[in-house]
């Protein structure tokens, strides 16, 4: 959920809660007050109507009036009538309908014989005036509310616009792109430190990257160099000495360690080029004829471990570097060959969507997590580990899937397009 929706709905719940609570108060405390009127309006009519008695000795003549209604009854000497305000509903005989009342009985003694007086007001102008004020409030908390959305929606999603400026650049952020993240004009103080800390990072990651990059390709030069002149002396000792077989056995360990060197520094200058997006010249390439072309290349090994190679490939273009590409083949079917047994067996299928390279094998299941990591081989495994970390960052790099599964004692390697 985005920040905007997320305050908005706070403040929206929030508002709403408050505005009821505080819209029952003032209800109530409204229609407190109006009650307490109508009762000090028939407490007058109870005066009036005891000094009417005290005066002339006998009760005002009964009846309806307007808005109001006046009754008596004759009591018994033993009963009491205690005095209170009720609210009822009473006749108007001036409008022929039955209305909200608001009433008061008590007992008035005339000429040695006790009376009970019910005093009745109607309630209608009370109830229409609480009606109307609760109408007006809803309408003001109603138009309040629209007004609060209306500013969060515009006035906020303005005030964050530099956020969303500046998180837009760092997403298409590229160490090797040449152009840097540009300031968003914002008088907001946070955005203007965000900006600020954002353009410093971005130069000093800038910075480290060439530093990185420039140590990377010098000390691949510089690796290079001695590790072709070690080659080149164990060539010329090879060829001019004579070693027993102890010496010979160690200078073949030697070349052999020096040959793994080389191969390994090429393989980390690979990756480190892959990841950093610097390799580019891509063209179309017929993947079904590269697939081929890599299979004779490999006839001789399959042969030699009499493994049986099954194809079915379909006509498959993709647009990338050549090089790459056949890098990402040689790697899964370098692999499908290492890690066999003598009379396995290794399928390669194409279609237009997939490349799917599975193989027999005496091992047991990778670890999927961690299959395509750096050096992360099986404990018989001869090799570098860097083949399949190379081949998924090839695919990684042109937004192809890598996957690895095992099923019915082989390895599926799963390229989808």
């Amino acid at each position: 959920m985005k920040l905007a929706a997320k305050y908005n709905r706070v403040t929206l719940i929030a508002s709403i809660i408050v505005l009821i609570f505080t819209g029952v108060i003032y209800y109530a405390v409204i229609h407190y007050i109006l009650t307490g009127q109508l009762d000090r309006d028939l407490a007058i009519e109870e005066d009036e109507i005891t000094a009417y008695v005290k005066t002339y000795g006998k009760l005002p003549q009964a009846g309806s009036f307007k808005e109001q209604k006046v009754s008596y009854s004759l009591i018994e000497a033993n009963r009491n009538v205690e005095r209170r305000y009720f609210n009822n509903d009473y006749f108007n005989e001036s409008e022929q309908k039955v209305e909200p009342g608001r009433s008061l009985i008590y007992t008035v003694q005339v000429n040695g014989k006790r009376h009970s007086v019910t005093v009745t007001k109607s309630r209608v102008e009370s109830e229409d005036l609480v009606r109307i004020i609760f109408l007006i409030t809803l309408s003001v908390t109603i138009l309040l509310l629209i007004t609060l959305l209306l500013i969060n929606r515009f006035i906020l999603n303005n005030i964050w616009k530099p956020f969303y400026g500046i998180l837009l650049q760092m997403k298409a952020f590229n160490l090797a792109d040449k152009n840097d993240i540009r300031i968003e004009s914002t008088k907001i103080d946070e955005f203007t430190e965000l900006n600020a800390a954002v353009i410093t990072m971005s130069l000093r990651v800038k910075q480290d990257y060439r530093e990185l990059k420039s140590f990377t390709d010098n000390a691949s030069h510089e690796m290079m160099t001695p590790l072709a002149v070690i080659n080149s002396k164990l060539d010329t000792l090879i060829q001019t000495e004579t070693f027993s077989d102890s010496q010979g056995e160690l200078i073949e360990d030697i070349y052999v360690a020096v040959g793994k060197l080389s191969r390994l520094n090429q393989s980390l200058l690979m990756l480190a080029k892959i990841e950093n997006n610097l390799i580019g010249d891509q063209e179309t390439i017929e993947l079904d004829n590269l697939i081929r072309q890599k299979t004779r290349q490999f006839q001789e090994l399959l042969q030699l471990h009499n493994i049986n190679l099954k194809t079915e490939l379909a006509n498959k273009q993709i647009n990338m570097n050549k090089h790459l590409a056949d890098m990402l083949i040689n790697n899964l079917l370098s692999n499908a060959i290492r890690h066999n047994y003598k009379d396995g067996e290794i399928s390669i299928q194409l279609n237009d969507s997939q490349l799917i390279v599975s193989n027999t094998s005496s091992d047991t299941a990778l670890i999927a997590d961690k299959v395509f990591e750096r050096f992360y081989k099986n404990a018989a495994s001869e090799g570098m580990g860097l083949g399949l970390a190379i081949s998924n960052q090839i695919c990684n790099l042109y937004h192809f899937k890598l996957n690895y599964a095992y099923q019915n004692l082989r390895h599926f390697f799963t390229v989808s397009f």
